[in-house]
């Protein structure tokens, strides 16, 4: 292209070349040619994100603008922050030095590590946002801990080795073109004096984008792919990794304590039975009449599974015949919402029954034991409480919060080689979790002890592996092939199942942790927290369906109401079969956003101590602002409030559950 250029006017050339030597040519001249890579290749992954993601944009130039403009201004702070290291060496390397080979071989060596680092994190964004629809935020920082995991996810999902020797090569190719740009300031002369101000002063820079930069800028649009595509994903890699917890009271709009509780005893007292009472925080008796009925119950926690896979939510794929039967056989939930994103979001859903706190889950964060859990009240009800995992249970800490919350974890290590039909890098496939899952069931049964089982599957899971020959659709070619795979794991668990004597005496419920696909054109979408939900149980549960809003806070309580247990509680979540119409809610979020959905309105809560009342749509997700209603903000802000008060002043514990 340049010989091109010369060809028409040998003029222009030499004048960009003279300029860019002249831009270079001095001490810092490195400073300013890491700055110009970070930006041009983030404007290009912003390109390559903004056409991939074309159909989902609103298209419009002052859009367009804030894409581009805005971008540019996180790139830049994102340089500021990235040629640190580079400035101090810099700055201190003595001026006798700075002219010498060694000097250049390190400077070729240091843009090395910066091109490839450049275009590798390029990569990483192009593979994140096709995950998820989004810079990197939270979860990129939390995949850092599983390191094992992750690199074996991504080694299982792409060619890695393949992309590794094309990033090298392309690397080597880009240095060896900027070659007399790298080493232009190397005949530079500058005093130590004149580099300490000019280094001060650029060092003053990344201090300035610390404290004086928010993250919240590029939040401008009402659609979430145009904010997204104004970010950086390097800035906001550094955003996420040092505000990891957020602290409600800090960050979110708050009411008074009282003042929450007294909200919150209105909304729960409606389900308890002793209205006489004190009502202290969430603490409430829960009494129900007649005799507890003692049937096992198993949960099975479904990776991944969104609404929208089943055919009774529309699928015609047919890639789950073995749910579609049983959501005939037993009781379908149809207005079920996840929690969130994350399958640590489900765990805590499920087992504390508590509104998602932002930031960190409850089941990863420190001083987490001893709290108020289903697994508790099972276990202080005569059961075997269990979680079972197919993968190591120390990922997502797992081990550590069940194991301390009134559960006994089984997990992966449990299995013998031989028992292993299949594995990848997050666990043994859904068979042989199924297999390991009724060992441990027909443990209990022959100690005559009633069981609560958490059964928490992976293979619904990228890089989407199975065992071959169980299915119509080969591994590793999908999502519809892992729902499938997991449909059919389900399928053969139940009808082995049967053949046991303790079947007949069991509740089957079968959830998602959360949806396939958290990604939407609004900050919330309510259809990508669509879950379904099926209690089986033949003979004890007719066949039918349920129809009010559902939060998965409320899966606990309802199965606990289904059994007809008494018991004081703690839990957020409600028994829906007792609910009123003017009761239903959900709750969704992200790690910083918190919705609550009531009376067909959403009201979603933000970092910025915001507040906005939405009207979603719940077919396709999009919403629309409405005049604020006052009401469901309190509603909202009591619920979130009072479940980060509970947790941050150790008032959720099991412990304490004496009368107040």
């Amino acid at each position: 292209m340049a010989s091109k250029i010369q060809a028409l006017d040998p003029s222009l050339t030499m004048s960009i070349n003279e300029k860019t030597n002249k831009l270079l040519h001095h001490r810092f001249g490195p400073v300013i040619l890491v700055t110009i890579l970070l930006s041009a290749i983030s404007l290009i992954t912003r390109l390559s994100l903004l056409i991939y993601s074309a159909s989902s944009v609103d298209w419009s130039i002052l859009n367009l603008l804030k894409i581009f403009v805005i971008g540019l201004f996180y790139d830049l702070a994102a340089a500021s922050f990235v040629v640190i290291p580079i400035v101090i060496y810099l700055w201190l390397l003595p001026s006798k030095w700075y002219a010498s080979k060694f000097n250049k071989i390190l400077l070729f060596i240091y843009f090395f590590f910066v091109v490839f680092t450049l275009i590798f994190n390029a990569i990483s964004e192009w593979f994140f946002w096709e995950e998820f629809s989004v810079r990197y935020n939270f979860i990129a920082v939390d995949y850092l801990v599983y390191t094992t995991e992750v690199i074996g996810n991504i080694r299982q999902s792409y060619p890695i080795n393949s992309i590794m020797v094309g990033l090298v090569i392309v690397t080597v190719l880009i240095v060896y073109c900027l070659r007399k740009f790298i080493t232009a300031s190397t005949s530079a002369k500058t005093g130590f004096g004149r580099r300490t101000k000019i280094a001060l002063v650029i060092l003053c820079l990344p201090v300035f984008t610390y404290f004086g930069v928010s993250h919240k800028w590029k939040y401008h649009s009402k659609n979430q792919y145009v904010n997204e595509l104004s970010g950086n994903g390097i800035y906001d890699f550094g955003f996420a990794f040092w505000n990891n917890q957020l602290d409600y009271n800090t960050f979110y709009k708050t009411l008074p304590v009282k003042n929450a509780e007294s909200i919150l005893s209105n909304l729960l007292q409606q389900d308890s039975t002793a209205k006489n009472r004190a009502f202290k925080n969430t603490f409430r008796a829960i009494n129900n009449a007649g005799i507890e009925n003692k049937m096992n119950v198993v949960l099975i926690s479904v990776e991944s599974l969104s609404a929208e896979f089943l055919s009774a939510f529309g699928n015609t794929q047919h890639i789950t015949p073995q749910l579609d039967s049983l959501a005939k056989q037993g009781l379908l939930f149809n207005n079920l919402y996840a929690s969130g994103t994350r399958t640590v979001r489900g765990l805590e859903a499920l087992s504390l029954c508590i509104p998602p706190t932002p930031g960190q889950s409850i089941v990863k964060r420190p001083d987490n034991k001893n709290l108020f859990t289903l697994g508790s009240i099972f276990r202080s009800n005569g059961y075997n409480s269990r979680f079972i995992y197919g993968g190591y249970g120390y990922f997502d800490n797992m081990n550590e919060f069940f194991s301390n919350n009134g559960y006994q974890v089984t997990d992966r290590s449990s299995l013998q080689d031989s028992e292993i039909h299949y594995s990848n890098i997050w666990g043994v496939a859904d068979e042989d979790l199924f297999t390991l899952s009724l060992r441990e069931l027909d443990k209990d049964y022959k100690d005559k002890k009633p069981f609560f089982a958490q059964i928490m599957t992976v293979s619904n899971h990228r890089p989407y592996t199975y065992p071959e020959e169980r299915i119509d659709i080969p591994s590793h070619t999908g999502r519809e092939g892992a729902v499938k795979y997991t449909d059919y794991a389900i399928g053969k668990f139940i009808r082995e199942a049967k053949q046991k004597p303790w079947f007949a005496n069991t509740l089957f419920v079968i959830v998602a942790d959360h949806c396939a696909s958290s990604a939407g054109k609004v900050q919330l979408p309510v259809d990508k927290y669509h879950i379904p939900m099926i209690f089986y149980s033949p003979g004890h549960i007719a066949p039918g369906k349920f129809e009010k809003l559902t939060a998965q806070i409320d899966i606990g309580p309802t199965i606990l109401g289904y059994l007809n247990f008494s018991y004081d509680s703690k839990f957020f979540g409600q028994d829906v079969f007792k609910m009123k119409d003017s009761e239903e809610r959900a709750f969704i979020s992200t790690y910083q956003s918190l919705g609550y959905i009531k009376n067909n309105k959403l009201v979603i809560l933000d970092p910025n101590k915001k507040a906005t009342t939405y009207k979603p749509d719940f077919t396709n997700g999009n919403a629309v602002a409405i005049p604020a209603d006052q009401k469901l903000i309190n509603e909202a802000i009591s619920n979130y409030q009072m479940a980060s008060y509970l947790y941050q002043n150790g008032l959720y514990g099991f412990e304490s559950k004496k009368k107040p």
